[in-house]
């Protein structure tokens, strides 16, 4: 049964792949169609955060969480606004938390 799943997977991932190629220029070359695609990876990195960010295990199962993560993605947002290099925001951010969960 697992190895049906992974042929169909497969096949599903080269079908979508090869509906991609097989759209023609002009429906690419549409301007919301451009913008939607420009903004569509930081629209998913940014539920990807949010996710780790706010939600934690509770007893029933994924609950929304408010911890030492929140307060680090503040301070990392903070030091993105002051214009800190990459690795700083990420080293704020990582300390905030740190020292809050002390």
């Amino acid at each position: 049964m697992i190895w049906l799943a992974v042929l169909v997977c497969g096949v599903g991932c080269y079908l979508l792949k090869l509906a991609g190629m097989s759209v023609p220029d002009r429906v690419l070359e549409h301007p919301v169609l451009r913008r939607t695609a420009d903004l569509l990876p930081v629209v998913l990195l940014a539920a990807l955060v949010a996710v780790q960010v706010l939600v934690t295990k509770g007893p029933d199962g994924p609950a929304l969480g408010i911890d030492a993560r929140l307060a680090g993605l503040g301070a990392a947002c903070v030091a993105l606004v002051l214009r800190a290099p990459f690795i700083v925001v990420v080293l704020v951010a990582a300390l905030t938390a740190a020292l809050l969960r002390l």
